[in-house]
């Protein structure tokens, strides 16, 4: 069965860095496109950046730009998400989505990313 889990989530002050992870099994990982969401209180679930299967082209939110950046290791299975200079605007839960050829998604279950003095 597909499953991906997200970990590295935390309290962080503004300024600060985090990077979070996102292990995948169950799929051949290097035919899927990788995505960071993330969802706030109270707003919609909004993309935060993509990564095409092999990691040659990257995709950001104009919010992130400059601040975050995507990155996989096929080897590793694994998808990761640099977030640097963080903003309590940032605070969300940020979920994991996995996307082949054929538009079938599979998500993870979220990680809670807490910006705050």
């Amino acid at each position: 069965q597909v499953q991906l889990v997200e970990s590295g989530g935390g309290l962080v002050q503004p300024g600060g860095s985090l990077r979070l992870s996102c292990a995948a099994s169950g799929l051949t990982f290097s035919s899927y496109a990788m995505s960071w969401y993330r969802q706030a209180p109270g707003k919609e679930r909004e993309l935060v950046a993509d990564i095409s299967s092999r990691g040659s082209s990257t995709n950001y939110a104009d919010s992130v730009k400059g601040r975050f950046s995507i990155s996989r290791d096929n080897a590793k299975n694994t998808v990761y998400l640099q977030m640097n200079s963080l903003k309590p605007e940032d605070t969300a839960v940020y979920y994991c989505r996995a996307v082949n050829l054929y538009g079938s998604a599979f998500w993870g279950q979220g990680t809670q990313v807490t910006v705050s003095s």
